[in-house]
């Protein structure tokens, strides 16, 4: 049985899908870096995140932004107040699905330099329990915040350019 996607493609020809379930990593901070990579091609989504890793760029909070601090990286981005972090796990599952995107555009005979991620979406996973102990002899939860991921990455068209109303177009007279 196929996996169901939340969202269907304009041209489900030109498309190609990758999803995530359970996946062991902070949702907060893999739905920030998910929105940051949003409406990119694939190229530079990979490019992007491959800077995050070095610290080059950073991913803006916009939404979970009650922890991170204020950096220079932050200016590059509009209406965040330069919060930003450097998610690394994050990252490298994003770059995993990208690269497994990739691939089934290979499969497809799809270029890969022309897809854009145009759908993209992260939810929370049920949470998986640990126990950690402490002082007294009691015992509190110690649970984690895995994450399903979704995207959607569809091939670019070639725009056309609008016609003048000098070069042959239609005019009503009335």
């Amino acid at each position: 049985m196929p996996a169901r996607y939340s969202k269907t493609p304009e041209n489900p020809t030109k498309s190609v899908h990758a999803k995530g379930s359970h996946l062991r990593v902070h949702f907060k901070n893999t739905r920030e870096t998910a929105m940051a990579i949003k409406g990119m091609t694939l190229p530079k989504a990979q490019k992007f995140l491959q800077d995050v890793l070095e610290h080059k760029q950073a991913v803006p909070f916009r939404r979970f932004n009650g922890g991170p601090s204020r950096k220079a990286q932050g200016k590059q981005h509009k209406k965040v107040g330069s919060m930003c972090r450097f998610p690394k796990k994050s990252c490298e599952f994003l770059l995993n699905l990208l690269e497994n995107a990739e691939s089934n555009a290979e499969y497809q005979n799809l270029d890969p330099e022309l897809l854009q991620v145009v759908h993209i979406q992260v939810n929370r996973a049920p949470k998986m329990r640990r126990r950690t102990y402490r002082a007294h002899g009691r015992i509190n939860p110690f649970m984690c915040s895995p994450s399903h991921i979704e995207l959607i990455l569809t091939e670019k068209e070639d725009s056309v350019a609008r016609p003048t109303a000098g070069s042959g177009a239609i005019t009503l007279a009335n």
